[in-house]
């Protein structure tokens, strides 16, 4: 049980600690479309992101799946700027209909989970079974994005309905911002 918790721990402080930027910009930027009454879609979205993160970080800790490092450092940014992008071109359309988003998330949650691969990798000792440690990270990285997703649709809400900000002004706002920011970290992390 000790073992469980302090993997929960770990992967709360994965998702909540403020060295955590670029996963806080991606779960902001993944939800800016979506609003309180999208909770079943966005709860869908973090927990495709989750598995593609837990199945990645599974093969790597096993050595299935290798990548160097500088180069998942530097997808890692991209994939928020592909997503960030995505919501800035799509800003006039109904993006909650779409189903590619699911995949997409899914695919960047994969890349996101090789960035803690080497770390993971080093605190799991050989001899150990990687079910508790991948379980109890994997829950608590669920439960910070959970708590991520919470803050950003209050806010969001007290917008919408108290300041009447235009959900298209949102978005647009947002996206381009988490754009501007994951760009810079992209062109930083160029291998």
């Amino acid at each position: 049980m000790q073992d469980f918790i302090f993997y929960l721990k770990l992967g709360w402080e994965h998702i909540i600690s403020l060295d955590a930027l670029d996963h806080q910009l991606f779960v902001l930027v993944v939800i800016a479309a979506y609003t309180i009454k999208d909770w079943r879609k966005i709860l869908i979205l973090v927990t495709a992101f989750t598995i593609g993160h837990s199945i990645t970080l599974a093969l790597s800790i096993l050595n299935i799946i290798k990548l160097p490092s500088n180069w998942i450092e530097f997808l890692i940014p991209l994939t928020i700027v592909l997503t960030a992008l995505g919501n800035i071109v799509m800003k006039n359309k109904k993006q909650t209909q779409n189903k590619t988003n699911y995949y997409l998330v899914l695919f960047f949650g994969l890349i996101h989970g090789l960035g803690f691969a080497n770390t993971a990798r080093v605190m799991i000792a050989k001899s150990q079974s990687i079910a508790v440690p991948l379980l109890g990270f994997n829950i608590g990285l669920e439960l910070g994005q959970i708590v991520i997703v919470i803050l950003i649709l209050v806010l969001l809400f007290i917008l919408l309905n108290l300041f009447k900000i235009n959900k298209k002004d949102w978005i647009l706002f947002v996206s381009s911002g988490v754009f501007a920011l994951a760009l810079k970290m992209t062109l930083e992390r160029i291998p």
